[in-house]
Formats: structure tokens, C-alpha cells, sequence
């Protein structure tokens, strides 16, 4: 895909093995396998929503724990994401959204900014929603952020059932990300001559 804003993503370590493509100008198409099915979901909902089409396989140590796979998903799709938007020249940079499901609010803000920073002010009131730990929401948001070299603020508004929180903050970051990568110019978003 040649001047396409696209990426591949080969990750193999010994913890995990992921592979797969996006393309920032996308309508949202996925195809994307997991072996944690509430993430596969969430994964999902980040590309429909962000309009990035994403292709992903994931093979990870879940005999162990889902961390490992979870965690570098994450850095895998910033890192792809990065790679996609290659020298930056023209995006919006900057993004926020309010990610919503029934009664869970959420705030997302973040900068494409070269420099890797989390606020993640998130509480729930289940540990678990199925099988998979709501602390692992955090650790997706790690590795997303450091791979993609991401500046990233979320908070939880209001909100209950851990599901619809998890939700909200993954489809309010989709809503986040698309108008980040929305490219609407020629220049460089940025005054230091840099990202």
C-alpha cells in the first residue's frame, strides 16, 4: 500500500506471538483472534470506532496469565500505529472523546507526542468482568502508550457494571484516536520541528 498510512505488526517473544496489519484510513473492518474473548471483543470495538482497520492474530501464554498477551497487544498496536503515521506531517495530533455505554462515563485525552506518559484515574467495583481482570485494562494502556509513543489522560466520570467501564474507555479511546490521526494538512503539528 504504497503512500497508504499502513502498517504490519510481527511480534514474537517468548511470552506471545502477534501478527497482523492496520491501515489508518480504514472504515473499521476487523478481523482479529485472541485467546481472551472479552478482549477480542474490546479490540474490535477500538477499531470499528476509530475507523482503522485492523487484522491481528494473537498467541499468548494464558496458561500462565492473560498479562503477557494482553500487554503486548498493546505495545504491538502503538508501535503500529506509529509506524503508520510514519513522519506525522498533517494529523490533528491531539484528541478527546467521551467513550459511553448505558451508565459508565468516560474522559479520554490524548496527544500523539512522541513522549510516553499515562493518567489513568480508573476505579471498579468487580475485579473481573468473565474472566479477565480489570487491572489489565491498565496494562494494555502501558503498552499501548509506550509503543506508540503516546501522551495519554483517562478518567472515569460514573459507571458501575465493569464491563460497560471497560467498554466505555476503549471505545472513547477509538473516538480519541480517530481524530488524533485525522489527517488534515501538510505540516507538522508541532513547534519544536519534531514529534
Amino acid at each position: 500500500m504504497k503512500n497508504k498510512r499502513y502498517a504490519v505488526i510481527n511480534r514474537k517473544t517468548k511470552e506471545t506471538y502477534i501478527k497482523g496489519k492496520i491501515f489508518l484510513d480504514g472504515k473499521g473492518d476487523y478481523k482479529i483472534k485472541t485467546p481472551i474473548p472479552f478482549f477480542t471483543h474490546m479490540l474490535e470495538q477500538m477499531s470499528k470506532h476509530s475507523g482503522i482497520d485492523i487484522t491481528l492474530k494473537v498467541i499468548g501464554d494464558i496458561e500462565v496469565d492473560m498479562h503477557h498477551t494482553v500487554e503486548d497487544t498493546g505495545i504491538s498496536l502503538g508501535q503500529a500505529i506509529s509506524d503508520a503515521l510514519a513522519d506525522k506531517k498533517g494529523i490533528n495530533r491531539f484528541g478527546f472523546a467521551y467513550g459511553i455505554i448505558d451508565e459508565a462515563l468516560c474522559r479520554i485525552v490524548l496527544d500523539i507526542s512522541g513522549r510516553t506518559f499515562i493518567d489513568y484515574n480508573v476505579d471498579f467495583d468487580k475485579k473481573k468482568t468473565g474472566e479477565f481482570d480489570s487491572e489489565l485494562v491498565e496494562e494494555f494502556l502501558n503498552g499501548f502508550v509506550r509503543g506508540g509513543k503516546i501522551t495519554l489522560h483517562i478518567d472515569k466520570i460514573k459507571g458501575k457494571n465493569t464491563h460497560h467501564i471497560i467498554e466505555s474507555i476503549f471505545k472513547g479511546l477509538a473516538l480519541a484516536l480517530k481524530q488524533a490521526i485525522l489527517k488534515q494538512g501538510k505540516n507538522l503539528p508541532s513547534t519544536k520541528g519534531q514529534i
